[in-house]
């Protein structure tokens, strides 16, 4: 049953949220009891998978492939860590920093919805509740831009919404066209089916929808302009949420299909990969650089970064796939620090204009530390865990031989700690053209932030306590076997 509880748990929450809608007070703690479950449960399915291996549940005792899979490795259950970590400091970053109208109208109830769709994601063993957990992420996060009903933020959520319900539309037609062909959607089954006959026209073409729709929602090169289009013009606790989850459930679906479903075409496959993952990289860090708005700047960052995850799909050995697993937890870790740091600098002076901004450093040392330190692990620089996910990357990519990708994420990290020095240098050590009043920051939003900066500095410092269950992780992730036969309960001989 701990295989139902990260879906069930948040359905649970909402159902206890509405109960008491009218009940501020009761809404907040009711999503910090919650959230706190959640990663308790998180952790326990984290270890169970460690130490007993991989689970899986068949609802209703239907079994594979006729029924509903539930599967988590360690990849996933390390993900469902991740988001419930990030979540229980969220909730608390929010109710500091976010406005009580918007915390009346819904707020908790959508983000727990939003966590019902991220971690069905990570768990579910088959496309068509892929697709159904993804729906549900679109149909919160939608509600969750558009939640306060700014010029911007509608502007925002029109880009948001119409490039998601493309990409959702790429993905029910390879559903259809890769059920016609094959007969299931269970990803085991599927992946055996494959494997044991030659995959066809039609079944490469609906890899190819898959791999747009997935492309779509990980914002990778060139489907990534919504992004910075919509994830600034949220608040900035929810902007934090979307960089935690949203573009990150993109990449793990991008990593496991990959493994299970790629095979023979891999050569093929990886040249694609590694030209889109540069492109990523490339462009998004270079937008970030010519950017003065420090949300448009994290959020060109996020594409960025995501090309990096790419990289490693596209290395796809233990090393360079465990540095991209690895990459993606520190990128989760490090970006939403960097954007709730960036939120108390908004609270604080009215503006994210880095033109408009300077001498944070002497008004709010801590504040100004809270900054530094996820933005020298975004730039790579030791020893922050930053540091040693690109150390993995790169490694991965000269062992593999990939050459020119590996040189192509060395100059993209100089120029990505060229954008955090830009916000450094303006925002928090430079005097500002005009004195401006300085407003309280949220004591418990300020606490949050400096949870996570320190949630962050252990993940570095216990970076070769880890390694192991990260390159465990990957080799799971690769071994398309091992993930048919647990799925399929299919022993040896």
């Amino acid at each position: 049953m701990i295989l139902f509880l990260p879906v069930f748990l948040p359905l649970l929450t909402i159902v206890l949220l509405l109960l008491v809608r009218k009940k501020l007070h009761a809404q907040q703690w009711i999503s910090v009891l919650a959230s706190l479950a959640q990663l308790v449960v998180a952790v326990q399915l984290l270890v169970s998978v460690y130490t007993s291996g991989p689970m899986v549940a068949q609802a209703g005792s239907w079994q594979a492939p006729f029924g509903i899979t539930f599967y988590a490795d360690l990849f996933s259950a390390i993900m469902l860590v991740t988001v419930a970590l990030l979540g229980f400091i969220l909730v608390f970053y929010a109710i500091g920093l976010l406005d009580n109208e918007r915390k009346r109208n819904s707020f908790f109830v959508l983000l727990q919805g939003l966590f019902a769709g991220v971690n069905g994601s990570f768990l579910t063993g088959d496309l068509f509740n892929l697709y159904v957990w993804f729906e549900v992420m679109v149909i919160a996060s939608f509600v969750l831009i558009t939640l306060g009903g700014t010029k911007d933020q509608l502007k925002g959520s029109v880009k948001y919404v119409v490039m998601n319900l493309l990409g959702s539309t790429f993905f029910v037609i390879a559903i259809g066209l890769i059920y016609g062909q094959t007969g299931t959607l269970n990803m085991a089954d599927l992946a055996q089916k494959i494997a044991n006959q030659d995959p066809g026209a039609v079944t490469g073409s609906a890899f190819m929808l898959f791999f747009v729709a997935f492309g779509i929602k990980a914002a990778v090169f060139p489907f990534y302009f919504w992004l910075p289009a919509s994830y600034p013009s949220a608040p900035s606790p929810v902007f934090a949420f979307f960089a935690a989850t949203l573009t990150k459930v993109g990449v793990y679906v991008i990593i496991r299909f990959y493994a299970l479903f790629i095979g023979s075409e891999i050569e093929f496959w990886q040249q694609i990969v590694f030209v889109i993952a540069a492109f990523t990289m490339v462009s998004g860090v270079l937008m970030a650089a010519s950017s003065f708005d420090i949300r448009k700047i994290l959020s060109f960052h996020i594409i960025s970064q995501i090309g990096y995850m790419v990289m490693g799909v596209g290395i796809f050995t233990i090393t360079g796939l465990g540095g991209a697993i690895y990459f993606l937890v520190h990128n989760m870790l490090s970006k939403t620090a960097a954007i709730m740091s960036g939120g108390l600098v908004n609270q604080m002076k009215g503006s994210y204009n880095l033109k408009n901004l300077g001498y944070i450093y002497k008004e709010k040392p801590l504040l100004a530390f809270l900054f530094l330190i996820p933005a020298l692990s975004l730039a790579g620089i030791p020893p922050t865990p930053g540091f040693y996910g690109k150390l993995f990357l790169i490694y991965g990519g000269f062992e593999a031989g990939n050459i020119v990708i590996t040189i192509i994420a060395i100059l993209v990290s100089v120029l990505t700690l060229f954008s955090m020095v830009k916000i450094w240098n303006e925002a928090f050590w430079k005097k500002p053209a005009e004195e401006t009043d300085s407003k309280p920051v949220s004591n418990m939003a300020y606490s949050a932030t400096a949870a996570l900066v320190v949630v962050l500095l252990l993940f570095g410092f216990a970076t070769f306590l880890l390694a192991d269950v990260f390159f465990e992780a990957s080799a799971q992730v690769m071994d398309k076997e091992f993930y048919i036969n647990n799925v399929l309960k299919i022993t040896a001989p």
